[in-house]
């Protein structure tokens, strides 16, 4: 029996929580008895990964119940509810690292700071490994149930992998002799993190907003709708965005001698060769006018 769109995002996310914990557990105890600050900071974006993966997994299940009388449009807009507040978590946690880094590089003993020991390089390059394939894992599984909130997550997987880019790059440079490398390890993390927030948080606001759905998904779906025979031209088509759903409006031309009952035929035609050519299209209205030659 296949399975639901649901139940590959549960299994997903289950999976990644499971892995986000033993890898977050590894870094901190690397980063503590190593004495890399960067690695610490890195075990705690890891750790955040944890608690966005649940708001994920809660955003998906509550996206799933069909229309009902309060929502007659459905509930795929709750993804990318899920999505902003993982945005927000994720800034909130960037800035704190970042300004934990800031604080130890302004207070100038650079010749204090401890050197990270060899097990914060090999907790580094281990969580490098295993958060890139995480996100491939995670981003696969996303493409194929078309969910927001689920690739959005995998991003963050991918910017984990690239702060403990940042981790390597400050626990290398740190044992080479330029231990303020460590702390400027942890602002880059910042950085990285702060990107993604703000990606994560434009996509999903853009689909909250009736963002159009683009020229070129635009431009198909005129190829198409021109592509029946007793279609003269396209006088309208506008789309909007609904979470990761797409809602058409299409005014078409049709010949004014026509009866109504054929000119709504037509209309209906129209409407299934969306509908059936662009599978992310939730619904598609149709209206028909006679032609200026009608």
């Amino acid at each position: 029996m296949e399975k639901t769109a649901t139940q590959i995002a549960m299994k997903v996310s289950i999976n990644t929580i499971i892995i986000n914990a033993v890898l977050s557990a590894f870094k901190l105890f690397a980063g503590i008895f190593s004495n890399s600050s960067a690695l610490v900071s890195d075990a705690i974006h890891t750790m955040s990964d944890v608690f966005s993966t649940i708001i994920v997994m809660v955003g998906v299940k509550m996206s799933e119940p069909d229309p009902d009388k309060e929502h007659p449009y459905g509930h795929e807009r709750f993804e990318c509810v899920a999505a902003i507040v993982l945005a927000v978590v994720l800034a909130i946690t960037g800035a704190g690292i970042g300004w934990a880094g800031i604080e130890k590089v302004m207070a100038g003993n650079y010749g204090g700071l401890a050197v990270p020991g060899t097990l914060a390089l090999v907790a580094a390059i281990t969580s490098i490994i295993v958060k890139e394939g995480m996100y491939f894992y995670k981003s696969r599984a996303a493409k194929k149930i078309d969910s927001g909130a689920l690739m959005a997550d995998a991003w963050h997987h991918h910017s984990d992998a690239l702060s403990s880019v940042g981790s390597l790059v400050g626990v290398l440079g740190a044992r080479l002799g330029f231990p303020v490398l460590d702390p400027i390890a942890s602002v880059i993390i910042c950085l990285f993190i702060l990107k993604t927030a703000v990606d994560i948080f434009l996509d999903a606001v853009g689909k909250m907003t009736d963002k159009a759905a683009g020229e070129e998904i635009e431009g198909e779906m005129r190829q198409a709708i021109l592509s029946h025979k007793s279609v003269v031209d396209i006088d309208l088509l506008k789309t909007r965005l609904f979470g990761n759903r797409i809602y058409v409006d299409v005014e078409i031309s049709v010949d004014g001698a026509k009866p109504l009952n054929e000119a709504h035929d037509i209309a209906q035609q129209v409407h299934d060769i969306i509908e059936t050519e662009f599978p992310k299209v939730k619904h598609c209205t149709v209206h028909t006018n006679p032609s200026a030659s009608g």
